[in-house]
């Protein structure tokens, strides 16, 4: 099709050439033929032919010359825009458009496409990042206000033992809280440098699951939590040690979520080349909005009970990268005050789909 396409300009230029040629000689004969008649003299022959493709060289010559001076000043004012919005990008105002006419299947083109587009990508993520930010300062200065409030409380030399005693469980609660978001932040800032070690090895799945469902079982037993598992004998290469997580970050969830003597379901599908792991609670369910948002850094459904839980609304980012990093899919169904279900596929050979990608 380029090649094509190609042909058909080279024709169109050359027959344009052709043209301008003609008009060219038709208007240095005339101009010529003129020109001798006004000097009283009459050649022929090669003179007359001369004095015409003297004259057809000119204006040639002078055409190219105003059709190159254009092109020049309008390519100058392109690219002069060009290394503006290039300026400004540098700058980090990422609110540029070039709009500048050029066909997008050329080269030229091409390059404007490519820096719009390139503006549009780092606003994005420029947004991104101050959200990330604002987010970070917000969730690292509710623990630490939280922890200077309750330390100056504690200097009252008059304060009752029941308080004080009250007061410094917040503390540690507030300590463990703030722990675990700094760790959670560096877990997610590692899985996202695309330089956090993946090892992926054969091992059974549903051996897995079970492992954390009874590592998890006083959190389960204290709520007098029902746990039904329907999981058959499945192996998978995965890196064992980060889906791991991802078991242990849903189930916490489920469990966390689900009012005393509710029932957690833990269940598997097996299609042609993935693994589908069903984990379905009888808990608080969700809205449409949050199940929107569940996955965002930082998003809390639930804000008290996320905050009394030492929750940090990044469990699922992190959930949700690991499954990425396995070229998986990860899902969410719910109904408030009903039930919430997550759907995890992951491929039952990961080392083959990211080869593939």
């Amino acid at each position: 099709m380029r090649k094509r396409r190609f042909l058909v300009r080279l024709a169109m230029v050359f027959c344009l050439f052709l043209i301008a040629n003609t008009v060219f000689a038709f208007i240095a004969y005339h101009a010529t033929t003129w020109l001798y008649a006004r000097l009283g003299t009459e050649p022929h022959g090669f003179w007359l032919q001369l004095g015409t493709v003297i004259g057809v060289f000119v204006l040639f010559a002078c055409s190219a010359a105003i059709i190159f001076l254009i092109g020049l000043n309008r390519q100058r004012n392109y690219w002069d825009k060009i290394v503006d919005a290039l300026s400004r990008m540098a700058k980090g105002d990422f609110d540029v458009q070039l709009d500048l006419k050029a066909d997008e299947k050329d080269q030229f083109g091409q390059l404007i496409h490519g820096i719009n587009h390139m503006a549009v990508e780092l606003g994005e993520l420029e947004r991104m990042r101050q959200e990330f930010i604002s987010n970070v300062s917000h969730e690292i200065q509710s623990p630490l206000t939280s922890i200077n409030g309750f330390a100056k409380a504690l200097k009252n030399i008059n304060l009752p033992e029941e308080k004080r005693q009250h007061y410094l469980d917040i503390i540690e609660l507030e300590s463990n809280r703030l722990s675990k978001i700094s760790d959670n932040l560096l877990k997610l800032t590692s899985l996202e440098s695309h330089h956090h070690p993946f090892e992926p090895k054969n091992y059974r799945l549903d051996k897995q699951l079970r492992t954390v469902v009874l590592a998890l079982e006083p959190n389960w037993l204290a709520k007098q939590l029902d746990f039904d598992l329907h999981l058959d004998n499945i192996s998978i290469t995965a890196d064992e040690d980060l889906m791991n997580q991802v078991w242990m970050n849903l189930l916490t969830n489920s469990i966390k979520f689900t009012p005393a003597k509710g029932t957690i379901t833990l269940s598997m599908k097996k299609q042609l080349d993935s693994i589908t792991v069903i984990i379905q609670d009888s808990g608080i369910g969700l809205t449409e909005e949050q199940q929107m948002h569940i996955f965002e850094r930082f998003y809390k459904a639930d804000q008290s009970r996320t905050s009394a839980n030492g929750g940090s609304g990044l469990g699922l980012a992190i959930v949700k990268k690991i499954i990425d990093m396995h070229h998986g899919t990860i899902a969410v169904e719910s109904k408030l005050a009903e039930f919430t279900s997550f759907l995890v596929t992951v491929p039952i050979d990961s080392t083959s789909a990211r080869a593939n990608d």
